[in-house]
């Protein structure tokens, strides 16, 4: 099992094309007998560029590993463990059920 993540949107300015929001998914599934059992979290972060930073990535040229990367750079490396491991709890729980619904009759 391994997370993936993905951009499934980004908001920037009009007037210079700044990344100011990213909207990400974290994702992960697992086959077992035939069956596949997932979890997932979404979010969004939000970003301050500086368009006079040499460091500054204009629209047209970011990728979705680079926006992928300044997700997980501004949520930092505890959270994105913590979206991970919640991820894998999700599944396991899906495997490994401790309630059901439904009615008797």
């Amino acid at each position: 099992m391994a997370v993936t993540w993905t951009i499934s949107t980004l908001e920037h300015e009009i007037s210079d094309g700044a990344v100011i929001v990213a909207h990400w998914r974290a994702s992960d599934s697992e086959v077992v007998d035939d069956v596949t059992y997932s979890g997932s979290s979404y979010g969004t972060c939000g970003f301050t560029p500086d368009p006079s930073s040499p460091d500054y990535v204009p629209y047209a040229d970011i990728t979705e590993e680079m926006a992928i990367g300044w997700t997980k750079d501004s949520l930092g490396e505890e959270q994105v463990e913590s979206i991970e491991a919640s991820i894998a709890s999700q599944i396991d729980a899906e495997k490994n059920p401790t309630q059901e619904a439904g009615v008797p009759w």
